[in-house]
């Protein structure tokens, strides 16, 4: 049946009426897909795999003799040398590093020739050259004598009784460490706002109150990862000690592979997986560390690893919730 012209057709509203349309909090937000993501990704585990699967069965790095060297009293004596002179290391070069800093910020010219002179000179000769220099130090001083310059000398010492190889180790590596440890100082220094050694002054703090309260603690949030990877070079650097007769972990390792030529390989990955594990425990102390000093600064903590695999799998269960069921 035709309507009339004119006639108004009305038209039924089931679907606003019957069905009401879903809240937005009922409704399902779909993630952008980035199939590239999941492309790299798998070309990436696909390569870990194949990296780990041939370093497990390749039989030229003989894991069971690695297993056999790993704990042995010889290495094991290495490593305890090696965290010795890590430690003594660290701990003189840190010290000279804020003196050279602290003198290459003063208003004494003298004082700032000095430290930049320092600083140029051993930061452009390796390693390995201060270490053998040191070494035969004795062949060209016989004795060291402390008094006035072109006077008299008030006492004096055999320099190759004093010079043993730790001590040899320790200074080379300490005098070295020093002049980069300065530059990482000076750096941290620097990065403090001027507006907090302005307000320091004004309310007439003495300089090395300033310094220690309030200045060094802000620095330390710049200095602290600088100086810590800094520190992991060191541990690394530990291993040209050998050259010095002193017998690290490489040293160890190094003579045992000349006694024991089969075993080079094995041996070479007890001191990888050693350094391996050194490094991880510094970087460990590394995090929380900047995370106690980060206080103050950011508006949360960052999360420690447990806090984030707990995210982690919190997120992973919601997502698995949300596909099971749709």
């Amino acid at each position: 049946m035709s309507e009339p012209p004119g006639a108004t057709v009305t038209l039924p509203l089931t679907s606003v009426a019957d069905e009401p349309s879903k809240p937005l909090t009922a409704q399902r937000v779909l993630p952008l897909r980035r199939p590239g993501r999941w492309i790299a990704t798998a070309v990436v585990l696909v390569l870990v795999a194949q990296f780990v699967h041939g370093l497990v069965t390749n039989p030229f790095y003989q894991w069971d003799r690695w297993g056999y060297w790993f704990l042995r009293p010889t290495i094991l004596d290495g490593l305890a040398i090696t965290l010795e002179v890590t430690a003594y290391s660290a701990v003189l070069g840190l010290v000279g590093g804020i003196l050279l800093a602290l003198a290459r910020l003063s208003r004494s010219p003298v004082l700032r020739a000095v430290s930049w002179t320092y600083v140029w000179a051993f930061r452009s000769i390796p390693l390995i050259v201060v270490l053998i220099f040191l070494y035969n130090f004795s062949a060209l001083y016989k004795t060291v004598s402390v008094g006035i310059p072109f006077g008299p000398a008030f006492f004096s010492f055999d320099e190759s009784r004093l010079a043993t190889d730790m001590a040899v180790a320790v200074i080379g590596l300490s005098l070295n460490e020093a002049a980069y440890a300065a530059e990482v100082v000076r750096g941290g220094i620097l990065s403090v706002d001027q507006g907090q050694h302005e307000a320091a002054a004004a309310l007439g703090l003495p300089k090395g109150y300033q310094f220690r309260r309030i200045v060094f603690p802000q620095a330390l949030r710049s200095i602290i990862p600088n100086y810590v990877n800094q520190l992991i070079g060191l541990i690394k650097g530990t291993s040209l000690v050998f050259y010095v007769s002193l017998l690290d972990l490489f040293g160890s390792a190094q003579t045992m592979g000349s006694t024991y030529p089969g075993d080079i390989v094995p041996l070479l990955l007890v001191v990888t997986v050693w350094y391996l594990i050194l490094t991880s425990v510094v970087s460990v102390v590394q995090f929380y560390i900047e995370r106690h000093y980060a206080r103050g600064a950011t508006r949360s903590l960052p999360p420690t690893p447990l806090q984030k695999l707990r995210t982690g799998l919190t997120d992973l269960r919601a997502r698995i919730r949300r596909e099971a069921a749709v």
